[in-house]
């Protein structure tokens, strides 16, 4: 379950999100952690500007944390309230359907003129959280340098770790055809690079004929009303010279090296996945492998039904031929007095409305069927007979999740953890 900084930060319209480009985002059904022990967030949106979160926690010993967040981009005027938030807010489908690729807005888009001088900025977000009672710090700041690149750089200050801490930088760039990330940790002095390829059309070039036969055709025409009927026309073109694919097939490939340690390690690995185009049902599959260490790992996840999403993973070794398997599904409930157009049947059943964000879906329905989903329910086994059950749902305000991890081969810890964990936001 996101808590309520996850969900505010992904409303910021300004952020490249690493959906799309990752190889292991469909293995979040196989992944998902059980809470242990209980654990209570409260967490208010002040301004469009700030928000707030404070968590206490017991699993034994009392802990908890204050999470501060600023952007200097207003977030959306959408709702951020527990009792006005759909569940599937909180609760996202493990199955996130690609969508086609878009271009990025050009350059000039993000400028802003007055009186011959350009006033525009650079949207940034800044995140801190201290962990109480071990003081330990944690701190984030995102900033978009351009339409298709952005910094981030993450720190955290433990008096119990090397050096009193670490700090990571990452700079990001999503180009739409490809995108790539190129890393510095300075634990271990750590320099990492990877990207991703999608084949197939690039969207810059459509975009670019559009623009370009439309240029002509405003140069051309000397009738008063031609900046009236450009918009008209591009759209026309658009519509008319676009194909939209079914499918798509990806490949990536990550290296890293410390400079410290002087070891490396680097993967790549291959994606194919279903388009909201497909006619059938979604579905995608990935195969990784990481030469060094002979790990080879592939996954395969569908949405099977409206409701009912299923994912399986295999990992062999080829050095010690150690192998392991993970099977794992996601049901969601709807209430019984849920209609067909209610806003959380829509956002689980349609794949199409399944791939757009959650800003997005708020924009369309901000308040419908917020009662719709009853709750969800996450299950994993491997071969080991360690099963993970997880049920996340709604009572009154509250939106809590609740958790055990099972060993089916009985003995003395045969369940292993058992949690709680509720969210209230204002």
């Amino acid at each position: 379950m996101l808590d309520f900084m996850d969900y505010a930060s992904s409303l910021n319209p300004s952020s490249i999100t690493p959906a799309q480009s990752s190889l292991t985002s469909i293995t979040a059904l196989l992944d998902f952690p059980t809470p242990l022990g209980i654990r209570l967030h409260i967490s208010s949106l002040s301004t469009p500007h700030f928000a707030s979160s404070y968590t206490l926690a017991s699993t034994g010993l009392l802990t908890g944390s204050l999470c501060y967040l600023y952007t200097s981009l207003p977030l959306p005027s959408l709702p951020t309230a527990t009792r006005s938030l759909p569940l599937p807010a909180f609760t996202p489908t493990s199955y996130r359907q690609l969508l086609p690729l878009r271009p990025p807005d050009p350059p000039w888009w993000w400028e802003i003129w007055h009186t011959g001088r350009r006033i525009d900025t650079r949207d940034a977000l800044l995140y801190g959280r201290l962990y109480l009672p071990n003081s330990t710090l944690e701190a984030l700041y995102l900033r978009r340098l351009s339409p298709t690149s952005q910094v981030k750089v993450s720190a955290v200050s433990d008096s119990r770790l090397p050096n009193g801490g670490s700090m990571l930088a990452l700079l990001a760039q999503d180009r739409g055809k490809w995108s790539a990330e190129y890393m510095y940790s300075t634990d271990s002095a750590l320099l990492g690079v990877r990207g991703l390829y999608n084949f197939g059309p690039d969207p810059r070039d459509a975009e670019e004929g559009v623009v370009s036969l439309a240029v002509e055709e405003l140069a051309s025409s000397s009738s008063s009303d031609a900046l009236a009927s450009l918009a008209e026309n591009v759209k026309t073109t658009a519509t008319k010279d676009s194909v939209e694919p079914v499918s798509r097939f990806s490949a990536g490939a990550e290296v890293y090296y410390g400079l410290l340690n002087k070891s490396g390690g680097m993967s790549t690995g291959v994606r194919f996945a279903t388009l909201p185009a497909h006619t059938g049902f979604p579905y995608t599959m990935t195969v990784t492998l990481n030469p060094l260490m002979g790990n080879l790992s592939s996954s395969y996840s569908v949405r099977a039904g409206d409701l009912l999403s299923l994912s399986s993973r295999f990992d062999f070794n080829v050095y010690s031929y150690e192998s392991g398997v993970v099977m794992g599904m996601e049901l969601w409930k709807l209430r019984e007095n849920a209609g067909g157009d209610e806003f959380g049947a829509e956002r689980v059943g349609d794949g199409k409305t399944l791939g757009k964000s959650e800003g997005e879906q708020l924009k369309e329905n901000p308040a419908g069927g917020i009662g719709g989903i009853a709750g969800c329910l996450k299950a994993r086994i491997d071969q080991r007979g360690s099963l993970g059950l997880l049920w996340e749902g709604r009572v009154k305000e509250l939106v809590y999740s609740c958790g055990a991890s099972i060993d089916l081969r009985g003995g003395k810890d045969m369940i292993s953890g058992v949690g709680l964990e509720v969210q209230y936001s204002s």
